[in-house]
């Protein structure tokens, strides 16, 4: 197996189980009154687990001898390196918060399963934006006319998919989710 596949298929596997393990940490976080706060308790942690593998990365540079030097041929990678840093933090901060709102009643009261119904909309739609970012920043040859009609039913695809699996995931069927219809009154 080529390492980078290796290194894709471990971010999906941890990807794949973060929504889930956030969106249990945040229940388990004080509720009642601090409720409307346990999303942003949860990320707190995120962001200190992120710090901590920053501190990682430092010793991983280290152990490979680097000059230390962030500015290249082509330019000083610093600035990009942060904007990437500050969408994928943002990215993880509205995730939490979409998961409370999901769990919350006003937002369809998914309770635990809202990871099941978050998850496969970001899953699915941030390939997408990927994609459209990256064509945006390096045009395809040919430029846009020249995209080939199974890579735009790839991406309709993906967004059908995502709606499909977190609206009929299975944790999303359930009496919380879809409650059942009002009983027919004999006449």
């Amino acid at each position: 197996m080529q390492t980078w596949l290796l290194y894709a298929l471990l971010t999906v596997l941890s990807w794949g189980v973060y929504g889930v393990i956030l969106h249990a940490a945040r229940s388990k976080m004080p509720m009642g009154p601090e409720a409307p706060n346990a999303s942003l308790k949860a990320f707190l942690f995120v962001c200190i687990a992120y710090a901590l593998v920053g501190v990682v990365t430092a010793i991983v540079l280290k152990t490979r001898s680097t000059n230390w030097s962030f500015t290249g041929a082509t330019g000083n990678g610093i600035p990009l390196s942060l904007v990437a840093g500050m969408a994928g933090a943002l990215g993880a901060l509205t995730l939490v918060l979409a998961l409370g709102e999901a769990a919350s009643p006003k937002g369809g009261n998914f309770g635990v399963a809202a990871a099941a119904a978050v998850m496969p909309i970001v899953f699915a739609g941030a390939p997408v934006i990927n994609t459209i970012t990256a064509m945006f920043m390096h045009p395809p040859e040919g430029g846009f006319k020249s995209l080939p009609i199974p890579f735009i039913a790839g991406c309709l695809m993906a967004a059908s998919g995502a709606f499909l699996v977190a609206k009929y995931a299975p944790s999303n069927t359930g009496a919380a989710a879809h409650p059942p219809a009002a009983a027919s009154k004999p006449h």
